[in-house]
Parts: structure tokens; C-alpha cells; sequence
């Protein structure tokens, strides 16, 4: 099993950054990406940022220029450094592993971690 654990959330003021981490752990094989999503109450979950294997990023189109996505340990540990904080930008942030886990033959896994809350203040 993959487990995923993010961690870093908080409230901060209007303005503030924070940094966002994502751990993977388990019987991984390889991790293909890892993204960060977002989700507002009432609201649906979305991309904020994601890495690949490959190093090639994405972002949400909101939080370009203010957020930055980094890696660390072959995408086992994947960080959201977020600036300029907006009360918009108020959700619980989850963070999404996809890879092969170990075995005879390596399986795909899909795995999301419980999510961290983070409230910017106005």
C-alpha cells in the first residue's frame, strides 16, 4: 500500500506565504507525478500545481507566478511554497501520487493523502 501524508497548512494573513509538503511512503515502485489540488466548501476540487517524473510542471491558472511546486527525493517528497496569499486561495489542499507499486508485476496506484487546511485572513 502507498500511503500519502501532506503537512504545512495554516492561517496566515492576506499577503503571507506558507510552504506545503507532501510525503509518499509504502511499497512504491516508481512515482509518475504528484499534484497539488485545491478544495473550497461547496466548491469542486482542483489543480493548483503538479510535477512529473520527467520534471515538467503545470499550474492552475490563479496561482501562477505566486506558487511553486518543488521535488525532493525521486517525487517522495514534493513541496508547495505559496506567496502572496489571497483569501481566495482559503481551502484544504490535497495532494495526489500517481505510480507502480511493488511486486511480481508492478501495479498503478492512485493515492491521495487526508488534506491540509489552509485559511488566509484578510
Amino acid at each position: 500500500q502507498v500511503q500519502v501524508v501532506e503537512s504545512g497548512g495554516d492561517l496566515v494573513q492576506a499577503g503571507g506565504s506558507l510552504i506545503l509538503s507532501c510525503a509518499a511512503s509504502g511499497s512504491i515502485f516508481n512515482i509518475i507525478g504528484v499534484g497539488w489540488y485545491r478544495q473550497a466548501p461547496g466548491k469542486q476540487r482542483d489543480l493548483v500545481a503538479e510535477v512529473n517524473r520527467g520534471g515538467g510542471l503545470k499550474y492552475g491558472d490563479s496561482v501562477k507566478g505566486r506558487f511553486t511546486i518543488s521535488r525532493d527525493n525521486g517525487l517522495k517528497t514534493v513541496y508547495l511554497r505559496m506567496n502572496t496569499l489571497k483569501p481566495e486561495d482559503t481551502a484544504v489542499y490535497y495532494c495526489n501520487v500517481k505510480g507502480y507499486e511493488m511486486g511480481q508485476v508492478p501495479k498503478v496506484f492512485d493515492a491521495w493523502g487526508q488534506g491540509t487546511q489552509v485559511t488566509v485572513s484578510s
